[in-house]
């Protein structure tokens, strides 16, 4: 059986605490205990009246002050959208949950939900290792914020069996990975490649790249010395001789 110990649901800065009481419920519905709830301090009494046989689930709730706070200690990260965005990977819900059977069964996972009015800006949804939609009718914008949560929950709890973990090594941290991207952008810099005008923009191509590749420790250490050598420059190397042919 799934450890879901092992996901943490992610509000960020959501409106309605009555939606927050609907997310809580249908985590307990589906047996994932632990939430968290970025940008607010503390739940108002709504949240606890849509939270429905949910009550240990609102009381472990922890709060963080940023997206990136929240998802420091797991592996791999989710984010929902319901916007399309061309600069980053989509993918279904389907999707994404096959894709989760490719890590070890102990991978510490994320599923980060935006804002019910304005979702997760570009920089949150930056912060994913994978993007998702779930399907729905095209007039509708986009679902409640709790069903948004049940669903995907369902999807992984109840949607298949788990297939064999394809990947072998856990991935580093989400604050390893970030800080693993950091250090490639400043050897880029030393290098050169980086300048006033295209910084930001290669600041978030790189963060990019790095979150998507869902870094292993082999993975950094492997490109980060590749870059290291790069800095260092060619070595220097002797001439070769020719052998002197016998009996000359």
């Amino acid at each position: 059986m799934t450890d879901f110990s092992r996901f943490a649901v992610i509000l960020v800065r959501p409106d309605s605490p009555e939606n927050i009481g609907l997310a809580a419920r249908g985590m307990a519905n589906t047996g994932f205990p632990d939430l968290r709830i970025v940008g607010l301090e503390k739940l108002e009494a709504p949240a606890w009246r849509t939270a429905i046989h949910a009550e240990s689930v609102i009381e472990g709730a922890r709060f963080f002050p940023s997206l990136e706070e929240a998802v420091a200690d797991l592996h791999v990260v989710l984010g929902s959208t319901a916007r399309v965005r061309h600069e980053f990977p989509l993918i279904t819900l389907a999707a994404s949950v096959r894709r989760l059977d490719e890590y070890p069964a102990e991978t510490r996972i994320g599923l980060v939900f935006g804002n019910e009015r304005t979702g997760l800006t570009q920089e949150e949804i930056g912060l994913a290792n994978i993007r998702f939609h779930i399907p729905q009718a095209a007039r509708q914008p986009s679902y409640n914020l709790g069903v948004a949560v049940t669903l995907t929950l369902h999807a992984i709890a109840f949607g298949s069996d788990p297939a064999p973990a394809v990947r072998k090594d856990f991935p580093l941290t989400h604050a390893e990975q970030a800080e693993a991207g950091r250090r490639f952008r400043d050897m880029l810099d030393s290098l050169g490649f980086m300048h006033e005008t295209n910084r930001a923009f290669i600041t978030e191509k790189v963060q990019d790249i790095f979150f998507r590749m869902t870094l292993t420790a082999k993975d950094r250490d492997i490109i980060l010395a590749m870059f290291r050598k790069a800095l260092e420059g060619p070595r220097e190397t002797r001439p070769r001789t020719r052998r002197k042919e016998e009996n000359s």
